[in-house]
């Protein structure tokens, strides 16, 4: 069975990103976690909602043509 929740660790990985960014997605509350004996976990599953939202606000900036120098 996978693993139902994953360290922050494991999602800066995920991200290619570094722990201190994933961090600030949870303080913001863009990636909900639940914190578990003095550590932060996020459900695999909010994981991969997060990157969905991220792809949907891509695609809605290309298409409105705001990507700029940036893409």
């Amino acid at each position: 069975m996978a693993q139902r929740f994953v360290q922050i660790a494991d999602v800066a990985e995920t991200l290619n990103v570094s722990a201190r960014q994933v961090y600030g997605l949870v303080k913001s509350g863009e990636l909900p976690a639940i914190k578990i004996n003095n550590q932060w976990r996020v459900e695999a599953a909010e994981v991969e909602r997060y990157i969905e939202r991220a792809y949907a606000a891509t695609r809605s900036a290309v298409a409105a043509g705001g990507m700029g120098e940036d893409f």
